[in-house]
């Protein structure tokens, strides 16, 4: 091979080469709405990005964390996996101790999770006291689309109601 022949290299189905806004919106629907009025005015939608922007995370704290919860919470995680555990061990096992082998690994389970659990917990030394969920939203999302298609893409956005 010559050092002047090229290898296309594939690009992501994120990406576009030459990114131009359409429009800036405070919520995804709206974006959704005007790439959605592209398409049904027969625009080539396979040009354009939605992009969340001004990305932020949001934890909503959803209770209070005791030793006693965090106790309950590995004790019955710790079943379940010794449940599975001993699921999964009495299927190549032979002979007749299938609920023994179950029961042993659920036992197993139990004071394994019990103790990891508060041994975690402890290790925090009270620093983090609650339980919570995250999420991280955008709170403005952008359209963009291929600069060959910009002109035609504002032209009709424009007749948006």
């Amino acid at each position: 091979m010559s050092q002047s022949q090229s290898f296309r290299i594939p690009t992501s189905a994120l990406t576009l080469e030459f990114p131009l806004s359409l429009g800036v919106y405070e919520k995804y629907e709206q974006a959704q709405k005007a790439v959605d009025f592209l398409s049904d005015n027969e625009f080539p939608v396979q040009n354009c990005l939605i992009v969340g922007t001004d990305l932020k995370q949001i934890e909503r704290v959803t209770g209070r964390l005791t030793y006693g919860k965090v106790a309950t919470g590995g004790l019955l995680s710790g079943i379940w996996m010794g449940l599975f555990v001993g699921l999964v061990v009495s299927l190549f096992s032979t002979g007749s101790s299938t609920i023994a082998i179950i029961l042993g690994t659920m036992l197993f389970g139990a004071v394994f999770g019990l103790v990891w659990a508060l041994a975690g917990y402890a290790a925090t030394r009270g620093r983090r006291d609650f339980t919570s969920v995250t999420q991280v939203v955008a709170t403005r999302y952008e359209v963009l689309v291929e600069h060959r298609f910009a002109e035609q893409g504002r032209q009709l956005l424009a007749t948006m109601t």
